[in-house]
């Protein structure tokens, strides 16, 4: 194993550590042999977001005996109350949320205390204004979190909480896909990502990367957005070589995936290559919505690659999209199907009528329910 240091803090951790929200698939037992198999690997590094809690006993039972050799990263709005995961704002869930995971956990800390899934303006808004991150910061002044973060998908929230100056890691989505061009013949990556990096990298803010794979899609030759399929160890290689990349986290379900991931260690400089990404530029991308933002701003308010970036997450089996998406002020259902953003799309995609399929895929209508409790 590898081991880069948080620069705030000088602690060492794994390169590849290992994701939570696709463990759930293993039963209990063999969830107990994946994290002991990735201790004995070298990983110290574990997030605790899962799709459902189940997965939280064996977690307890295994880490707890090695507590200090490793790194948690806990999330302040992922909530189980129900058995499954939810996301809220709530201010007493969270305190109750986090309590009882340091109880259960065996723990007075941890070490990555994260405000999750900070993905527009408004819900950054709401986390500074309600108490939350006042609650988190009083967390770090007692020693109950080590390091102050958050995890987003989207640079321009992500850089609001960089500018405070008070956090020190923070979970970012990096892989190809997410990085593509902003123009389809440019070969260039998408400028607002790298100045998220760099400033990242220049402010001393560690990243821990998610959706490294782009939850599968990136795997699989039918469902990549550049036509091709990405070997494990190429996609790790990719968001390792990101500025201020400290960490990959994969999301595991099995024994396999595991040792997929693990196989970059050992991988040849051929293997880890992913130049490959500079030839696909250009016609194969075009119907394919690569989250480039060109859209906005969209008339009726919707974040047009978001919707569609949840929308794909979900495709992929990807068990938090269906929450987060429902968590958006404005929804597929809001479009007003009034073309802007098929006139001014460099991909030539017809978000009209993905608008359309993707409302219906998560039963989304004018008449929808609220967002979730305490949001």
């Amino acid at each position: 194993m590898q081991y880069r240091t948080i620069p705030h803090g000088g602690e060492k951790i794994s390169i590849i550590g290992l994701g939570m929200g696709s463990i759930h698939e293993s039963r209990n037992g063999k969830i107990v042999d994946i994290l002991e198999q990735a201790l004995e690997a070298g990983v110290n590094y574990f997030d605790l977001c899962p799709s459902n809690a189940r997965p939280f006993k064996p977690y307890a039972n295994v880490l707890s005996a090695c507590r200090d050799d490793i790194f948690l990263q806990m999330h302040f709005g992922a909530c189980y109350d129900s058995g499954k995961y939810a996301l809220t704002r709530e201010l007493d869930s969270v305190k109750r949320t986090f309590e009882g995971q340091l109880i259960m956990l065996g723990t007075d800390y941890t070490d990555m205390g994260y405000v999750h899934c900070i993905d527009e303006e408004t819900d950054f808004e709401r986390v500074m204004d309600s108490g939350l991150w006042k609650y988190m910061r009083s967390l770090k002044d007692q020693g109950a979190i080590r390091h102050l973060g958050f995890s987003s998908h989207e640079p321009r929230v992500a850089r609001r909480f960089i500018e405070t100056g008070l956090v020190d890691m923070c979970m970012f989505s990096i892989n190809p896909a997410y990085d593509f061009p902003t123009e389809s013949d440019s070969g260039t990556v998408n400028e607002e990502r790298m100045a998220l990096y760099r400033l990242c990298e220049k402010e001393n803010v560690g990243i821990a990367v998610m959706k490294a794979y782009g939850g599968g899609q990136l795997l699989d030759r039918k469902r990549s957005p550049f036509k091709t399929a990405f070997t494990p160890t190429q996609l790790i290689s990719y968001a390792l070589d990101r500025p201020a990349v400290l960490t990959c986290l994969p999301g595991i379900r099995n024994s396999k995936d595991l040792e997929s991931a693990l196989a970059y260690l050992d991988a040849s400089d051929e293997e880890r290559d992913y130049a490959q990404i500079g030839s696909m530029l250009g016609s194969d991308m075009q119907g394919v919505c690569v989250y480039c933002d060109h859209c906005q701003p969209c008339p009726a308010g919707i974040d047009i690659a978001l919707v569609n970036k949840y929308y794909d997450l979900a495709l992929t089996g990807d068990k938090l999209a269906r929450s987060h998406y429902h968590a958006l002020s404005a929804n597929a259902s809001d479009c007003r199907q009034c073309g802007h953003c098929d006139e001014v799309c460099p991909f030539h995609v017809n978000q009209q009528e993905r608008m359309r399929k993707i409302a219906k895929y998560f039963k989304d209508t004018k008449s929808r329910p609220p967002r979730h409790p305490g949001v």
